[in-house]
């Protein structure tokens, strides 16, 4: 008459409704994200231009 320790079986299903969930919000991003690489839309974030900039000067300019 010992009960198992554990989640509930209604946590248990919020859990896996909100792992698929967020698979699913996952899925969305990379879509979005590889429809806008083979759209060929310029990459919006700075990062990325400054440190291709730091590149170009390297060690060529330094010796």
């Amino acid at each position: 008459m010992s009960r198992e320790k554990g989640p509930k079986p209604n946590q248990d299903q919020q859990r896996r409704d909100r792992l698929s969930q967020q698979l699913r919000d996952n899925l969305a991003r990379r879509k979005a994200q590889a429809r806008a690489r083979r759209a060929g839309d310029a990459d919006e974030r700075d990062e990325g231009i400054r440190a291709a900039q730091k590149a170009e000067k390297g060690p060529a300019d330094g010796g």
